[in-house]
């Protein structure tokens, strides 16, 4: 059988590069020097023998397995390779120590754990001697897993030296290693590759804190896979560059905490970990290591109280601080900064509904704070601010019926003095937390809240009806007109004065500070409104603004007011107004009468003078309003001294007085005056007589036609004497103001 062409050139091919090896192995061997010492001559004394190193001991291998060492990583070299001082046999007793660097001094920077390898001379001790990691004789090659630090081997095999970072590493979060995963987890050399536990030459504190910084976050934020087992994220880890700790740090304070003085360095563990040093039951503890002076106080407070007992709903250091976020309390970004420390921190524990539940605290506690005038100035964005701290202290919050509480009974004149100088025990008199919904803590304040939403519901409901009424019967009438059925009233083209200038003057006072009033205060009452918003943004100081804004314009309407006094007092056309807004009976009876007029039970409207009992009750309701405002308003703003003298309960019956009063105002203008000025069919778009002080003669005939009478007759008795007397003369122009 003939062998193929193809056939016989791969075996040519085959023998070539046999010969071509065995030609390059002698050429080796010949020129590899022959040793002084050969291994076998070695062997003759140093192959291992099972013996007792002392009488009575057990036996132990003393000396070289040619088997062990025939399959390390040194079986290609000659004993006296390492041995240099040995030239001839029988040699010296004691040799000179063998030097691994002379080649592997490339490896030296691999082991920045031991960092004392790297000095020279090589100082003597466990960290600075090769074998006692690798091994002497029986050294295995790196790759091969019988290696001392292959993946899996090395916290046994580094546990040899240090027992206690073994202890703790085998319990901690790093050595949790699923079967049949891909291993996400570090060992030993997975952090220690470079220089992260000894400072040593040329690496402070701080750049050491820096580089283990770094290192963590090399497998917590920069590997996606191990970022991923965080519920929080790598944007949470990493948030710690940004934080009072890491900006610290940057900055080269060697006292500021790293990772490793929170979390430990070998016994890392999760927070849920009961062990753990960041659980909620020892973190007081590892943040007491920095800021003992904090956890002192904290260790007396109702949080603590509670944690000892193993409570894990109590709030620890990091349920207000944060983790590794931490801000300082003057960053307006931190949660414990007086701006946001009652909504952001306190509120997540107190306005919680689970949690109140479970424990039989009071669930409005925060509503509350929120709704007094400290908490919307907190919410209105206000630069000095009083929050939950500020009357129950920061760390050793107590509860108030602990005597040494700054918010116990006896204590709160002193709290209260700290922001308010003079405070007296009338201060305490009334619920601290006060609400107007607690039938049983502020009796007080539930009736009057009550009372004043049943009036508000009654008197502003009956305008709307009222209004709605007079809207749909005018719009009838119009519509009778359009359609010929009734006929529309023609009359002359004349002006009539409805208001003098004096009297535009002082409405236009009126308008400005009661517009000014009510967008200042209702600014203060509901802070987030998106219209309060828009206006924060103008300035940061809008709260302190509002609240500059709202007293002068008090000033103003009350100055408006004595104005109004003296003008009735002291004017002709003052008395006369007064004299015509007094109440008459009819004020009584043409309500109803238009009431009929307007359901189409009557024909005719009633014809009413000058006021009637529309523009009667606004100006009396305005008068009592303004009164009630003034006195209330007085009350809040002198706080020191009206709490001191009426208690705070007094104080919080005339804030709440001076809220509901001005729902109430507020309300009444836009349905009932804005109404009949503005949106009234027979003015609209608006009754200009608040601008130019007249008035048509058919706008007189329409709302006032008594008014219209009286001017005519008395301009019909001025005109006939000097018609006689002179015929040329024309009469005066009607409506000329005085």
């Amino acid at each position: 059988m003939k062998t193929s062409h193809p056939l016989r050139l791969a075996s040519l091919l085959l023998v070539l590069l046999w010969l071509t090896a065995g030609a390059r192995a002698a050429e080796e061997v010949a020129a590899k020097p022959v040793p002084a010492v050969p291994n076998s001559e070695c062997m003759d004394c140093h192959e291992a023998e099972l013996k007792a190193r002392k009488k009575g001991e057990t036996p132990v291998w003393v000396g070289v397995k040619p088997e062990v060492y025939d399959h390390s990583a040194h079986a290609k070299l000659n004993c006296v390779e390492c041995h240099t001082g040995i030239t001839e046999t029988p040699h010296a007793s004691k040799l000179a120590a063998v030097n691994c660097v002379s080649c592997h001094e490339k490896s030296l920077p691999t082991h920045a754990f031991h960092p004392r390898i790297a000095l020279s001379p090589l100082p003597a001790g466990e960290d600075t001697s090769c074998v006692g990691c690798h091994g002497a004789h029986d050294t295995v090659p790196v790759k091969r897993k019988e290696f001392a630090f292959y993946d899996g081997a090395q916290t046994e095999t580094c546990g040899r030296c240090h027992e206690a970072a073994k202890r703790d590493y085998a319990a901690s979060a790093h050595a949790a290693r699923p079967e049949g995963t891909k291993r996400t987890t570090p060992d030993c050399l997975s952090c220690h590759q470079e220089r992260i536990a000894s400072r040593g030459a040329g690496r402070t504190a701080v750049e050491m804190k820096l580089v283990q910084a770094k290192l963590c976050e090399s497998c917590h934020v920069d590997k996606a896979e191990v970022a991923g087992q965080s519920n929080l994220g790598a944007k949470f880890v990493a948030s710690f560059d940004h934080s009072v700790h890491g900006a610290a740090l940057q900055a080269g304070k060697a006292e500021a905490a790293g990772c490793v003085d929170c979390h430990g360095a070998h016994a890392m563990n999760k927070a849920a970990v009961a062990g753990s040093r960041i659980s909620r039951l020892r973190i007081t503890a590892t943040c007491a290591k920095c800021h003992e002076d904090q956890a002192k106080l904290y260790d007396t407070s109702v949080h603590a109280a509670a944690l000892k007992k193993g409570n894990l709903d109590s709030a620890g250091c990091t349920s207000c601080h944060g983790e590794h976020d931490i801000k300082g309390h003057k960053d307006p970004a931190s949660p414990v900064n007086k701006a946001n420390l009652a909504q952001q921190v306190c509120a997540e524990c107190h306005a919680s509904v689970r949690l109140t539940r479970r424990y039989g605290l009071a669930s409005d506690t925060f509503k509350t704070f929120s709704d007094s005038f400290h908490g919307l100035a907190v919410r209105g964005g206000a630069v000095e601010v009083v929050n939950c701290a500020s009357c129950h202290g920061d760390h050793a919050i107590k509860s108030q019926n602990d005597p040494t509480s700054t918010v116990h009974k006896a204590n709160l004149a002193k709290t209260c003095g700290e922001c308010h100088p003079g405070a007296n025990t009338r201060f305490a008199v009334g619920a601290v937390h006060a609400s107007e919904t607690q039938r049983e803590t502020s009796p007080w304040l539930y009736w009057i809240a009550n009372f004043y939403v049943a009036l508000i519901i009654a008197v502003v409901g009956g305008m709307v009806v009222h209004n709605l009424l007079d809207f749909l019967q005018k719009t009838r009438h119009k519509l009778a007109v359009q359609k010929g059925e009734a006929l529309e009233l023609h009359v002359a083209h004349r002006l009539y004065l409805r208001m003098t200038v004096n009297e535009r003057l002082q409405h236009a006072v009126l308008v400005l500070s009661f517009t000014a009033l009510v967008v200042t205060g209702f600014m203060l009452r509901y802070p987030e409104a998106w219209w309060v918003v828009g206006i924060r943004h103008l300035s940061a100081r809008a709260f302190e603004l509002r609240g500059l804004v709202h007293r002068i314009a008090s000033v103003i309407m009350l100055a408006s007011g004595v104005w109004h006094v003296c003008y009735l007092a002291f004017t002709a056309p003052g008395r006369k107004l007064f004299l015509e807004m007094l109440p008459r009976w009819r004020d009584v009876t043409d309500p109803w009468a238009v009431l009929k007029y307007n359901l189409g039970l009557a024909s005719d409207k009633p014809a009413f003078g000058r006021f009637c009992y529309i523009e009667k009750a606004e100006y009396w309701a305005m008068a009592w309003g303004t009164a009630l405002m003034t006195l209330t308003g007085a009350i809040l703003w002198f706080d020191n001294a009206s709490m001191g003298y009426i208690t705070k309960l007094g104080f919080d019956i005339a804030r709440l007085v001076h809220f509901y009063e001005a729902v109430l105002a507020t309300l009444a203008i836009i349905v009932w005056h804005f109404y009949f000025v503005i949106f009234n069919p027979e003015v609209y778009p608006m009754n200009l007589a608040w601008l130019t002080g007249r008035m048509s003669e058919g706008e007189m005939m329409e709302e006032h036609p008594l008014q219209l009478e009286e001017l005519k007759a008395a301009e019909r008795a001025e005109a006939v004497p000097e018609s006689a007397a002179d015929p040329a003369v024309p009469p005066p122009e009607e409506g000329k103001e005085d």
